[in-house]
């Protein structure tokens, strides 16, 4: 027995493991469950002691992209994902993901062909605490502050005081989808509408959005005094001349922000027609129903329930609101919601709504752009393995889609069921039809006559899915964008994209930043 037991101890101290296998023990022992690269000398061997050991790996076409991956992950299951990458410009191309991981405060590991790492240089970064002000929330308000008169005397050593930062600016509230196809519904059957404009609309900044709503929809309107100037007075639709004729013929009456108190005769007749219907609009719960009984209430923002209101209109081309109003409809409350774009990413993060922590994916922090179907690839495995049937829904711009577009062959042939939403606009931030796009090249050659943001018109990037054994679907109505939306929800057995046309001159309506530095933008 000792002769056995010292051949055995003999054998063991002989035995050799490679440094990729060390490697790879260490990742697994440190519950590393998800590994991003692009194979090559000498990382190779990492990856398969990976796969030996169970980590799952996942082959990218772009480092770039595996590292946005490999720190979505680390968000999602706050353990790091690692991203694995040669040398040089292998390296060079997962910047962008160390760079964005590190402004997001994510988990990351970079493993590359080189032993040398220098990620002691990347600083922490502080979360901003979020201050809740009752003055400036929900409808804005007066607060007393108790001062003691000893404190207006009290000498204090300069140091020992403490600023409190800036508050953030009050949520933006929305009302309920189905209140708002009512009160489009009510307003559709009038004979003769009228919107009255309220001081809550200027306060709210809904002036461009209201202003469009009254030009599309040919709506006469009537401020407030101080409603007055969120759509010109000198504007045609405006009825202020004619005021008390207005009030008493209208059957259906719109309340943007404004109160039925004795400046509006308080809603009641002879000022107005016994049966008149009104749709009110307000941020505070308890003006709602004061005097009279609306018809339908819209309990939220205003500038917000007035692009609500813009959305539920059927033009076409399809403007981002309409796109966004219908996704949202449909959109199942536990998917993970991946976005990114300008316009795209911006207007969704109003629309487009969470209801489950860390289900939210975007450019955040660091504004980058190309993360987004390397973000979706990390949430649709993190799904499958931790919380199967949640969809993965990747709503991209034409342009963001580009940054990334062909990790679609990554999710067809991992077979991710991943709903890819492209709003193509044909440009970044706008851009032009086709007629017009062939004016301009019947002059000049694309390089001296095409604006920098113009993309070429109608691109059928539906067709990358298709190619790689995918759903594709293009997109140019509502009821298009209803019906394709609900066959891809309903397939969770392959991957489906959507090139969701809109109007080329479409953008998000103007809003006011000055409380803002815009660097998650």
């Amino acid at each position: 027995m000792p002769e056995s037991n010292s051949a055995e101890g003999s054998d063991r101290s002989e035995e050799q493991v490679s440094g990729a296998k060390v490697i790879a023990q260490a990742l697994k022992t440190q519950d590393v469950e998800y590994m991003f690269g692009v194979v090559g000398i000498p990382v190779t061997e990492i990856a398969l002691a990976a796969q030996e050991l169970g980590i799952k790996y996942i082959g990218m076409r772009n480092e770039q992209a595996a590292c946005y991956a490999a720190s979505a992950v680390g968000y999602l299951t706050g353990r790091p994902g690692v991203c694995l990458v040669v040398s040089g410009p292998g390296l060079i191309h997962a910047l962008g993901g160390m760079a964005n991981a590190n402004m997001n405060c994510w988990p990351l590991i970079v493993i590359g062909g080189s032993s040398e790492r220098n990620q002691e240089a990347m600083g922490a970064f502080q979360e901003f605490p979020q201050a809740v002000r009752s003055s400036i929330y929900g409808r804005p308000g007066a607060c007393y502050i108790d001062i003691p008169a000893d404190f207006v005397t009290l000498q204090a050593n300069v140091t020992s005081i403490k600023y409190k930062e800036c508050c953030m600016p009050p949520p933006v509230s929305m009302a309920e989808t189905s209140a708002v196809c009512a009160a489009a519904s009510v307003l559709r059957d009038a004979k003769q509408p009228l919107l009255i404009i309220g001081k809550g609309a200027a306060y709210s900044h809904a002036e461009d959005s209201i202003r469009k709503l009254v030009e599309q929809c040919s709506l006469p309107f009537l401020p407030t005094p101080m409603g007055k100037g969120v759509v010109p007075d000198n504007h045609p639709n405006c009825v202020g001349a004619a005021r008390s004729r207005a009030l008493q013929s209208a059957d259906v009456i719109v309340l943007f922000g404004a109160r039925l108190n004795w400046i509006l005769h308080f809603g009641l007749p002879p000022r107005y027609q016994a049966d008149v219907k009104f749709i009110q609009i307000d941020i505070c719960a308890e003006e709602l129903g004061n005097n009279v009984r609306p018809s339908v209430i819209l309990l939220g923002d205003i500038n917000a329930v007035s692009k609500q209101e813009l959305a539920s209109q059927k033009s076409l081309p399809m403007n981002y609101y309409t796109v966004f109003y219908h996704v949202q409809e449909q959109l199942p409350q536990d998917s993970f919601i991946v976005s990114e774009g300008a316009n795209t990413m911006d207007i969704g993060r109003t629309m487009l709504q969470n209801c489950l922590p860390r289900h939210r994916l975007d450019a955040g922090s660091f504004g980058t752009m190309g993360v987004g179907l390397g973000f979706a690839i990390a949430a649709a495995l993190v799904a499958k393995d931790r919380s199967p049937g949640q969809r993965v829904i990747c709503v991209e711009g034409d342009s963001a889609f580009g940054f990334s577009g062909m990790e679609v062959e990554t999710i067809c042939r991992y077979n991710l069921p991943i709903i890819l939403l492209v709003v193509n606009n044909n440009g970044i931030y706008q851009g032009f039809d086709a007629d017009t796009w062939e004016k301009m090249l019947h002059f000049q050659e694309a390089a001296t006559t095409v604006p920098p943001m113009c993309l070429l018109p109608n691109s059928h990037y539906e067709q990358v899915m298709t190619t790689f054994g995918g759903k594709g679907y293009f997109v140019r109505t509502p009821e298009e964008l209803q019906h394709s939306l609900r066959q891809a929800l309903q397939d969770t057995s392959k991957p489906c994209l959507l090139n969701i046309m809109i109007e080329p001159q479409s953008t998000r309506k103007a809003q006011d930043f000055h409380w803002l530095t815009r660097s998650n933008m």
